[in-house]
């Protein structure tokens, strides 16, 4: 069999990680729905405690399910390590404060997911973490301007949500490194599939494997991947927290232990899952399994089918706006074809020429469509995103990340790409009807 590190992509997302179980043979990996490992003798126990070998503990910080999706992540992005969480915006937070604690400050994107926004304005000022927004996240000389010496890191969405726009992430992350700081990316409108962070210069990825990569809406999930890139070592000053001796871990330091390489990955486990406790259940790390396994073959048709309902609403007479950076007309579109060559997703956001209650016409009549709050079905999902996922931000707070009033949200399925077209074409119809009656 040729090498695990020689395969291509979608080899990866079907083998990376797994074998056949060595007790029953099992070729699919099993669920080991256990709480605890039964350790060979003291000397192993200790050894794993001190993390002087790795094995198994407790589910709550590592499970061999569990294992296998984080190993399959790691080798989708061409990490050196990953971790997987409850959910995507656990994910998020452990990224931070794995860094970040009272008195520090980050750096931010405006245009990102409105809960992550909602974490960094807010919840992390409860535990005293600044975060400054900006605002053009194309420009480096605002990034640059944010930075502060007690800066920890960076962070934006490859592609933003729901503003759809293409990070430069070469430029972030120039910007990043002159400070000393690594980039932190959320990459899971994309995915792995579509663009390739760690290629670029980010240092840490972080998804919502609820997503795209689970596919079918059925499990919450999160992942951080460390791209294994950044020199901790060299900047003790800034991340003690990984450098120096962690009193509540035998006075381990993390970097000494496992290098730089690994040292924020396994921080992350050790210290933040062990004491916080956001944990992913051995159940939905094997549902997660599943729909990585036909992660390429389902991207692919999302891609499909979002570009041509991105080109039908771009000419359509109802529609004022289209944001997908798929399209010509779109100011990512370079930068689209540089970071996402094989296609920019299957989110797309539009604006209703009818305005606010043309939106919620629209949005209310669409039957195949579901109207819910999530992206990444096989399933088309539609949401209005001012009154939903960005509905905590002021509208000042709104406007900086892309949202508009009468902006509506698509993440389009793999249904057949006609009917598709005739449940947006009967809900415009409505919308329609609805904008001729307030002329009237």
């Amino acid at each position: 069999m040729s090498a695990p590190e020689n395969w291509r992509f979608e080899t990866k997302q079907i083998h990376a990680g797994a074998a056949p179980d060595p007790v029953t043979k099992a070729r699919a990996t099993p669920i080991y729905q256990t709480t605890s490992y039964v350790f060979d003798n003291a000397d192993h126990a200790a050894n794993l405690f001190a993390l002087a070998e790795f094995g198994n503990i407790y589910t709550r910080i590592q499970n061999p399910t569990q294992d296998v999706l984080e190993q399959r992540l790691a080798a989708l992005e061409g990490g050196t390590g990953a971790l997987a969480l409850a959910s995507g915006q656990a994910a998020a937070t452990f990224a931070v404060l794995n860094i970040a604690q009272a008195g520090d400050h980050i750096v931010s994107s405006s245009s990102i997911y409105g809960g992550t926004y909602n974490l960094f304005k807010y919840s992390l000022a409860k535990l005293g973490i600044e975060v400054t927004f900006v605002e053009n996240q194309d420009d480096a000389e605002e990034w640059r301007r944010a930075v502060r010496p007690n800066t920890k890191l960076l962070f934006a969405e490859t592609i933003g949500n729901p503003k759809i726009n293409i990070l430069d992430i070469r430029l972030v992350a120039d910007v990043a490194h002159e400070a000393g700081v690594p980039l932190i990316v959320d990459n899971t409108i994309a995915t792995p599939y579509l663009i390739r962070p760690f290629e670029h210069g980010a240092d840490i990825v972080v998804h919502s494997v609820t997503k795209f990569l689970g596919g079918h809406g059925t499990t919450i999930g999160g992942a951080i991947i460390d791209g294994g890139s950044f020199a901790w070592s060299q900047n003790v000053e800034k991340f003690p927290g990984l450098t120096e001796p962690d009193e509540s871990y035998h006075g381990a330091s993390y970097t000494t232990a496992v290098g730089d390489g690994l040292a924020y990955i396994i921080k992350a486990r050790v210290q933040l899952l062990r004491d916080l406790g956001s944990a992913i259940s051995p159940q939905s790390a094997w549902n997660l399994l599943q729909g990585v396994e036909t992660l390429s073959l389902r991207i692919e048709r999302h891609v499909q089918n979002a570009q041509e309902i991105a080109e039908w609403l771009d000419n359509h007479d109802d529609i004022a706006s289209v944001n997908y950076s798929g399209l010509p007309s779109s100011p990512w579109y370079a930068a689209a074809n540089r970071y996402a060559p094989k296609g920019v997703g299957a989110v797309l956001s539009f604006e209703l020429k009818g305005g606010v209650e043309a939106g919620r016409e629209f949005v209310n009549s669409l039957s195949l469509f579901s109207h819910l709050a999530n992206i990444g079905d096989v399933r088309s999902l539609v949401i209005h995103p001012a009154s939903t996922t960005h509905s905590q931000l002021t509208p000042e707070q709104q406007l900086t990340a892309g949202v508009t009033p009468g902006l509506v949200r698509l993440s389009v399925g793999l249904e057949n790409i006609d009917d598709l077209k005739a449940d947006l074409e009967q809900a415009f119809a409505a919308a329609r009807r609805v904008s001729e009656a307030a002329r009237a």
